[in-house]
């Protein structure tokens, strides 16, 4: 078991973590999917029952044994122990290694956003047969929708599948804030019915959201006053740098595979009414504009540009809301 959880074993492990399983990483990029996947850790090894959850705080790395007790100790009403260790650092090493060692059957699930390969922790976790590292980082795509679906059913709810597309294109870069609109989405369901993708804009397409796709149409046209006030709009509500880069991008993508078509001999609102997921009614006007500018070439090599912006933001150690910013507006200059 030890090692890296193959992705086809998720579901089936989150929902049944095996009983010789003592300690559990959870790492990557993606704060809100990690603390998600932590919670149904906890449920299905505590099977609901709150006697059986404990969060020991920082006062337990004082004796690094006292994390390994506590997993082997017997719930009051039997059972078996989940801990949880929120923003686990290498300074729990030893104790993660006490719990490995340890009778059980407790699990010790560790929180680890920030941890790097070569964290000490992560290591001792991954080496032994009775650990596991689970890797968090933000979905897209087809795993993305298929978890919005699982999520509104938990919630009572479903969506057509032209709105499952509108929410992943929305939604990945910050788990938290994705599952609290479907709850929205969900409160505000007429029952028995799916939820629409008009109804989905018209609930969602707000606040920092809708500043950044304002943004996004703005410096597609070149307008750069209003492109800079939009995204200065867009931080203040919320958005992080990456969160940015990454929703030029998918921009962008979307602007290449309908100026591909424009070059196939499609007009342009023919190409942009093709768009999966569908292109918000009101946006139509300012994409055909922006496709009159920009050329599928031109287009490749901002999605290149913006990559490297995405790099730069991660590695460089320089602001990164100023280097998503700089993106942006060079969109608009150019």
């Amino acid at each position: 078991m030890a090692g890296r959880l193959d992705p086809r074993r998720l579901a089936e492990f989150l929902a049944a973590p095996p009983p010789d399983c003592r300690a559990v990483l959870l790492l990557g990029d993606d704060s809100g999917l990690i603390a998600e996947r932590a919670e149904a850790l906890l449920r299905a090894v505590s099977g609901g029952d709150a006697l059986c959850v404990a969060e020991p705080g920082r006062e337990a790395l004082k004796d690094p044994r006292a994390l390994a007790d506590a997993a082997a100790a017997t719930p009051l009403m039997g059972g078996r122990m989940a801990l949880r260790v929120r923003d686990a650092k290498d300074a729990w090493a030893e104790a993660a290694r006490l719990v490995l060692a340890g009778p059980g059957p407790g699990l010790v699930v560790f929180e680890g956003p920030g941890l790097t390969k070569a964290s000490k922790l992560r290591a001792l976790i991954e080496k032994d047969p009775r650990g596991q590292i689970v890797e968090c980082y933000a979905e897209r795509g087809r795993d993305l929708a298929a978890s919005i679906q699982r999520i509104l059913a938990e919630l009572g709810a479903r969506a057509e599948p032209a709105a499952l597309d509108w929410l992943a294109e929305r939604g990945g870069e910050d788990r938290m804030a994705l599952r609290r609109q479907l709850e929205v989405l969900a409160l505000h369901a007429a029952p028995g019915e799916a939820i629409t993708v008009e109804h989905a804009m018209a609930l969602l397409g707000e606040g920092a959201a809708l500043d950044l796709e304002e943004a996004l149409l703005a410096a597609t046209e070149g307008q750069v006053a209003a492109a800079d006030r939009a995204i200065a709009q867009a931080f203040a509500e919320g958005s992080n740098a990456v969160q940015v880069i990454r929703a030029a991008l998918r921009h962008v993508q979307r602007l290449h595979l309908a100026a591909l078509a424009v070059e196939r001999g499609a007009p342009p609102a023919e190409a942009i009414a093709a768009l999966r997921p569908p292109v918000f009614w009101r946006h139509k006007p300012a994409l055909e504009r922006a496709l009159r500018r920009w050329n599928a070439a031109r287009l490749e090599a901002l999605g290149n540009a913006l990559l490297r912006a995405e790099r730069q933001a991660k590695t460089t150690g320089l602001p990164d809301a100023l280097i998503a910013r700089q993106a942006l507006l060079a969109i608009a200059r150019r």
